[in-house]
């Protein structure tokens, strides 16, 4: 069977097409397209992932954003409040002149956990959001009385 290709356009900053760029001929890929491809099976992969989160976790929700741009301190603030169920604590620092990282530590049901961080991803503003859990049996072994 055929693998049909699909052509699309989109637009990106000149500076954040530059770095891809750069990391693609570092990393020896044969064109954008392939990079490109490359780098939506990796979101698909960790969507999936995040899909699978269930169960008692604890996680950090590290995230980079432009604090310079008007409401995203106000919304992450927001959100923040409207989970304070799951947030531990939470860190944050400027690191360039309009850019601030944060670092949220949670507990909780995974899905919620999941929720919270893609709320946060969605953000006009934020650069950069990873999640990163630790497996439930983890925490069990451990056997934390906060959940």
């Amino acid at each position: 069977m055929e693998k049909k290709l699909m052509r699309i356009g989109i637009s990106l900053p000149g500076e954040l097409l530059d770095k891809f760029d750069k990391a693609l001929l570092k990393r020896g890929y044969s064109s954008r397209s392939e990079g490109i491809r490359d780098a939506i099976r990796t979101y698909n992969q960790h969507y999936e992932w995040m899909q699978q989160i269930e169960g008692k976790r604890a996680a950090t929700i590290s995230i980079v954003y432009d604090c310079s741009k008007t409401g995203v301190s106000n919304a992450l603030a927001k959100i923040q409040h409207e989970n304070i169920d799951l947030i531990n604590s939470s860190v944050r620092f400027p690191i360039e002149p309009d850019s601030c990282f944060e670092v949220i530590i949670l507990q909780g049901e995974g899905e919620k956990i999941v929720e919270l961080a893609e709320k946060i991803l969605s953000l006009k503003g934020v650069k950069h959001s990873r999640l990163t859990t630790v497996p439930k049996e983890k925490i069990e072994k451990a056997d934390l009385k906060a959940f």
